[in-house]
């Protein structure tokens, strides 16, 4: 398969975009103090001040947080809660072990009537806020009735607030242990289906997803990537760039190990044609490991008839399906035209595009239907 090779590391692309924003910054901010007839101007109009000060903000949250496009904490307009926390191993250890969340819960969810529970990783420069904003995660969580975590990375620990699932052995695997302890702390507090939980993410937050799955796959009933990496294909940032590139494989041996026998839970791929930042070498590089995981003496999914849909204007995917006795095991999307940005997102948010197909409904129809695989 011929390898795109017009892509720039991620966190590269997320570095020039914050120096932008911090040069724009001390420009406007000279322009604003030394300038005597933007003075003048000012004090003329207080419409275009305001205007001035809110860009000098945004820039200015934009370069200190790390987050692209920061939005509001999310509410609740339509019924069900939204809640705040933070958890990690302990308020002694620091900031690196620590992390802040945010859950939603539907309306009528309750110990009598419990729901299934969707952790919702975010990708490079975004946080929970900015996230749940894109994804338009309570509309959609509260028409299918999911609980949803939104794990939050910090810039402590990178920078860009990527999650780390390219240092698998050192601060990727301390992540996903921390991540593994806030789900079990969300699902002991919260009124969710135990054996019912499927891991979701964009980009650094979709291969952490497959990260998780690997090393837990007893725990989650499915797991998705939506323009992720493959995971165990980078062991460092230099590798990672060549992975998202396409330029490096999965490894298949240190994802035996981490399984260490078991089978790697039902996988969804959604990924665009023409993403540049991570190909879509990486799906099909995933889809092939997944099916290559399949332990000895247990028969390899069956592949389906690949399917073209499309819906009104929204872009078209093409949709193949490997079966698992009468169940999706593993399902790989590929969004036509789509670049490196959540399908069917809200318009003005960064990495983002109206004009997919919603990825979250896609996601949560398949986490629907899959289920975990029979042992």
């Amino acid at each position: 398969m011929k390898r795109r090779t017009g892509g720039m590391k991620l966190w590269t692309t997320l570095s020039k975009q914050a120096t932008r924003s911090a040069r724009q910054l001390q420009r406007t901010m000279a322009r604003t103090v030394t300038d005597p007839m933007m003075r003048a101007a000012q004090k003329q109009s207080q419409s275009v001040s305001k205007a001035v000060g809110e860009a000098v903000g945004k820039a200015a949250r934009q370069a200190l947080t790390g987050v692209v496009t920061p939005a509001r904490a999310p509410v609740s307009r339509g019924g069900g809660a939204w809640e705040e926390g933070q958890w990690g191993f302990g308020l002694g250890i620091g900031r690196l072990a620590q992390r802040r969340y945010r859950v939603f819960v539907p309306p009528g969810v309750t110990v009598a009537r419990p729901a299934p529970l969707l952790v919702l990783l975010h990708g490079c420069g975004q946080d929970a806020a900015s996230f749940a904003a894109c994804t338009r995660v309570a509309t959609v969580a509260r028409d299918a009735r999911w609980v949803v975590l939104m794990p939050e990375q910090s810039s402590h620990a990178n920078h860009q607030r990527c999650w780390n699932w390219f240092r698998p052995t050192v601060r990727g695997a301390s992540e996903t242990a921390l991540l593994m302890a806030m789900i079990d702390h969300v699902i002991r507090r919260y009124p969710v289906v135990a054996d019912r939980v499927c891991a979701f993410g964009l980009s650094a937050g979709g291969a952490m997803a497959t990260m998780l799955g690997l090393n837990h796959p007893d725990r989650f009933a499915a797991i998705g990537s939506h323009s992720g990496a493959a995971p165990y294909s980078a062991l460092n940032a230099t590798q990672a760039g060549k992975a998202m590139r396409g330029e490096r494989g999965p490894d298949i041996l240190a994802a035996k190990v981490a399984l260490a026998g078991r089978r790697a839970p039902p996988l969804l791929l959604l990924h665009g044609d023409e993403d540049n930042v991570v190909t879509y070498d990486n799906a099909t590089a995933t889809a092939a490991m997944w099916l290559e995981l399949t332990p000895a003496g247990m028969p390899k999914p069956e592949a389906q008839p690949a399917r073209r849909v499309r819906r009104g204007t929204r872009r078209a995917v093409d949709v193949f399906d490997w079966q698992a006795g009468e169940r999706p095991y593993l399902r790989l999307v590929r969004v036509e035209g789509l670049r490196h940005a959540w399908s069917g997102g809200t318009p003005g948010q960064a990495f983002s595009d109206p004009s997919g197909p919603d990825a979250l409904k896609i996601a949560l129809r398949f986490f629907s239907v899959s289920g975990q695989h029979p042992a």
